[in-house]
């Protein structure tokens, strides 16, 4: 049931998203837009009251329930970006808007700021997803309530790769930059005007 349910969130996540973008630009009603956007955290809501309705009748634990606590804590914690990035694009192609943003170079003091957001945006859904698992644990049976809360270290987990392989390995991917301060710039002009001293000589 819950793994059918995450489907259909996901699955509604996508349709109330391109819903409001071709309502607030190819048809120019922006209110109406607007609107069905502000619904898109309902499909959260969906899914946490499936879960929270399927454990509380006595379903066992399992890596479903784990699931779709990841799931919404990821998608609270990427929605908004996610919305952002579809509406950069939706209004260059239909409302004249600027371009998307190039992304940034890697070693860039650009590109790490964003790793780093990045990162915190998954520490931010590791936080929701162990919270709604305590929520869920509370009206799990009390037998079950050990390994609900124990779903939540493989987050942490993943939390910790994402650090290593994300904001920490661009950090150490930075390279050293190259003296082109004021004071090369004056050395190079004097080496080559000796050069064309010693030319003349």
């Amino acid at each position: 049931m819950i793994a059918a349910v995450i489907v259909t969130c996901e699955i509604g996540f996508w349709v109330v998203l391109g819903l409001g973008m071709l309502l607030r630009y190819p048809l120019g009603r922006a209110r109406a837009g607007a609107v069905v956007l502000a619904c898109v955290p309902l499909v959260d809501v969906v899914l946490l009251a499936a879960a929270a309705v399927d454990l509380g009748r006595g379903a066992q634990m399992s890596a479903m329930h784990a699931l779709a606590a990841a799931y919404l804590g990821f998608s609270l914690a990427f929605g908004p970006s996610m919305v952002r990035w579809a509406d950069v694009r939706f209004a260059h192609r239909f409302a004249g808007g600027p371009p998307p943003a190039a992304a940034p170079p890697a070693g860039s003091p650009e590109r790490r700021a964003a790793t780093w957001a990045e990162w915190f945006r998954v520490v931010l859904a590791a936080v929701v997803a162990s919270v709604v698992l305590a929520l869920l644990a509370l009206v799990a049976d009390p037998d079950q309530r050990g390994s609900v809360l124990a779903s939540a270290a493989p987050l942490w987990v993943v939390t910790g790769f994402w650090l290593l392989l994300g904001p920490l390995w661009e950090e150490g991917s930075r390279r050293p930059r190259r003296d082109v301060g004021p004071g090369a710039a004056r050395r190079a002009p004097a080496a080559t005007g000796a050069t064309g001293r010693d030319r003349g000589a």
